[in-house]
């Protein structure tokens, strides 16, 4: 049984029990689940993960009003059923990014903890600058109960309401990277002898690949030790994990490099954002920027975002 699973057992048979008969009036603002960091936030964890920074128990997030009045008495609830079910972190965290966020915590400070600022992103700069891996990390998991909506709408608020101006300069940013690193830096650099040039270009090209399939999928990348198993679970394009794997082990990959350029560019011409027949990366990404309409945006430089 997968982590997730096990937590939402956990609330079920233990916590909420517990809450409805010692701090009923909590259940009205108290929202249930497990999202964040770790593979277990997105359903990606195994025997390996579970050797640091595992718990199988319940994040109870709350408005910062109502942690006042409620905090401390859900988490005297959860401390001490943590304590009779013998439920411990399994190790010390090896870093402090690694920090468990279960028990009480206050929305305000999840969202601070992952994005650097206590609310949804509403600004462009906000969508713009802020890492995928990290809008990622506050629309994974599970909610198990939410009776006054709160997190959720702040979750869905997050997971839908990126400005499509913003999604199309990250995808011309990932495009004319895709061109720059993959297409053209990285048999140039095998060809001045420069082998580490070359590999850093390799990588590039692969960090924004997957950037821009996860994009095309109007989603967010998580951070590099799941978004390859992330990747293989989008509808669009996710096959692209794979040939990623194909890219690494090949002996000649600029084949492999070209063809993951042409499915991105079908794909960007299938979504009505390019039109040019043109098989580099980059006269597209120039493309994709005449489809913005902000003109803030659209002045930024196409590298940008």
């Amino acid at each position: 049984m997968r982590a997730l699973e096990e937590s939402q057992a956990w609330f079920t048979h233990h916590l909420l029990p517990a809450v409805e008969r010692e701090v009923p009036q909590a259940l009205g603002v108290t929202a249930f689940g497990v999202s964040g960091r770790g593979s277990e936030c997105f359903g990606f964890d195994d025997e390996i993960s579970r050797d640091h920074d595992s718990c199988n128990t319940v994040t109870m997030w709350l408005t910062d009003e109502d942690e006042r009045k409620f905090g401390f008495q859900l988490t005297r609830v959860y401390n001490r059923l943590c304590k009779e079910c013998g439920i411990t972190l399994q190790s010390t965290p090896q870093s402090r990014l690694g920090d468990s966020e279960r028990g009480v915590v206050i929305i305000g400070d999840f969202l601070a903890r992952h994005l650097g600022y206590s609310h949804a992103p509403q600004s462009w700069q906000e969508w713009l600058y802020t890492p995928e891996y990290a809008i990622a990390e506050t629309v994974n998991g599970r909610i198990f109960r939410d009776d006054p909506g709160v997190f959720t709408a702040i979750r869905q608020h997050i997971r839908h309401g990126m400005p499509e101006d913003v999604r199309i300069k990250k995808l011309a940013s990932r495009a004319v990277m895709m061109a720059q690193s993959g297409q053209y830096n990285y048999s140039r650099c095998l060809k001045h002898h420069e082998k580490a040039a070359s590999e850093m270009a390799l990588r590039d090209f692969v960090r924004n690949t997957v950037s821009m399939v996860f994009l095309l999928n109007f989603s967010f990348a998580p951070y590099y030790k799941w978004m390859f198993r992330a990747m293989r679970e989008l509808p669009v394009l996710g096959n692209i994990a794979d040939e990623i794997d194909e890219l690494f082990a090949a002996q000649d990959k600029e084949p492999v490099i070209e063809n993951i350029c042409f499915q991105v560019i079908s794909e960007l011409r299938n979504q009505g954002l390019t039109e040019l027949d043109a098989t580099y990366l980059e006269p597209h990404a120039f493309e994709l920027m005449t489809k913005i309409k902000s003109r803030e945006i659209k002045s930024l430089h196409v590298m940008e975002g």
